[in-house]
């Protein structure tokens, strides 16, 4: 059986103690106590979903475009308020 190598996002935050990973295309997210942990079981769940579910699955799940880009939005500047308000 051939396998079509997929080209993939892999998005991973900290999130509090854990490194939290997403892929956008198909859904399937992991985690792990490290980057390099989160992505190592992150590419063992990608694997795994594709390995295990429907083509049908696979087709309804599986996006043709995704578009992941750096924004630059200007922020309002955040100043810290003291005193009481009455």
């Amino acid at each position: 059986m051939h396998k079509k190598p997929y080209s993939l996002t892999a998005i991973i935050e900290r999130e509090d103690d854990m490194f939290v990973a997403v892929c956008p295309e198909v859904d399937v997210a992991s985690q792990g106590e490290t980057v390099e942990e989160a992505r190592a079981n992150f590419l063992e769940a990608v694997e795994l979903f594709f390995e295990s579910a429907s083509p049908s699955e696979i087709k309804s799940r599986l996006k043709k475009e995704t578009y992941i880009m750096p924004l630059m939005p200007v922020l309002p500047d955040v100043k810290t308020r003291t005193g009481s308000r009455t």
